[in-house]
């Protein structure tokens, strides 16, 4: 009887010992989930408010739209490619566009989406958009203030960001494209990347130290890439040197420029989660260069000074230099201006 109730007594405290490390393993099984989920939580918080952040500090202000297609390019079965050009207001801008324009103008289902780094509408770039013909959709869209201030600013990605939402909202098929408004463009390129299913990529020329950025090409698959600033990259391309079926982009809902300068085309490209087997390589197979990153010399507008009142064609001049914000005039400041008449100069 006794031996029985010691067992019993030692059979109890050994389950009740059981019983105890049962309910430890799940008490810390327990803490450990709850941690897990904690900082889940707060990763998933900080991220939407991140999201947010930037969100609500995006401006993005559509001035005009037009789908009307005066040069009569539009052609019946062709997908329409939707070329996107950043820009922002500096002396040459209206010349660059104007060169961009003139290339466009040649090439059939397009619409350009014009995107302006600026706070407001500019009628200089209105008034040079509606010359082209061209269907096209202008915006003003400036870059955030907290990148502003950034050492290396990344330009172009608040354009970019609000050209695909455009896109994202009003578009049926097609491709797109960014065609900086600097680039120089062989009309060869816009019959290559028509096609596009997914992602294609080309060379781009006066890239780097290497003079082109280029995707490298054996058996007809990209296998790597040519370019003096790899960096890392994944994708080490040039924003000229890729196009994106829009299909494609709308199957990809979470695809987005982020801003991190240098590294925009590598983490959009990964946003799409493209690989390099299903990369389209064009230009007879990466070997052409159809499009070159020119770049005009940069010089700021003069404010030039007048101390007389015109009356021959310089006023007018003045006039459409200050509205295409490629110099201003005044009777108090700037750079000395003269008029050259048989040899002499002429104080203004």
């Amino acid at each position: 009887m006794l031996k029985n109730l010691k067992r019993n007594a030692v059979s109890t405290a050994f389950h009740g010992k059981i019983i105890c490390l049962n309910m430890r393993f799940q008490n810390m099984f327990l803490f450990t989930m709850m941690m897990m989920i904690t900082v889940l939580y707060f990763v998933w918080i900080s991220q939407g408010k991140e999201t947010r952040k930037i969100s609500t500090r995006e401006y993005v202000f559509t001035c005009h739209v037009s789908f009307e297609d005066g040069r009569n390019k539009n052609q019946d079965g062709l997908q329409t490619i939707y070329f996107v050009t950043p820009t922002y207001p500096r002396r040459e801008q209206a010349a660059e566009l104007t060169r961009v324009g003139h290339t466009l103008m040649h090439v059939p289902n397009l619409h350009w989406i014009v995107a302006d780094d600026n706070s407001s509408c500019n009628d200089m770039i209105l008034k040079l958009l509606k010359n082209f013909g061209i269907p096209f959709t202008y915006m003003a869209s400036p870059m955030p203030s907290e990148y502003r201030k950034l050492k290396a600013s990344p330009r172009g990605v608040s354009n970019r960001r609000a050209a695909m939402n455009w896109i994202r909202k009003n578009a049926n098929g097609g491709v797109l494209y960014f065609g900086d408004d600097d680039n120089t463009f062989d009309l060869k390129l816009f019959e290559e990347i028509r096609g596009t299913n997914k992602v294609s990529m080309f060379p781009v020329g006066l890239i780097g130290d290497f003079g082109v950025s280029a995707p490298v090409v054996k058996n007809g698959k990209v296998v790597g890439f040519f370019d003096s600033w790899t960096a890392k990259r994944k994708f080490a391309v040039d924003m000229a040197g890729f196009a994106v079926s829009v299909n494609y982009l709308m199957h990809k809902p979470n695809a987005t420029m982020p801003y991190k300068a240098g590294y925009e085309e590598d983490l959009f490209l990964r946003s799409l989660e493209i690989t390099y087997d299903e990369i389209e390589p064009k230009a007879k197979l990466c070997s052409q260069v159809l499009v070159w990153h020119t770049q005009t010399k940069k010089k700021n507008a003069p404010t030039m000074k007048f101390t007389t009142e015109l009356d021959t064609s310089l006023k007018e001049l003045l006039q459409e230099l200050e509205f295409l914000g490629m110099g201003r005039s005044s009777k108090s400041e700037g750079i000395k201006t003269f008029m050259s008449s048989d040899g002499r100069d002429k104080v203004l």
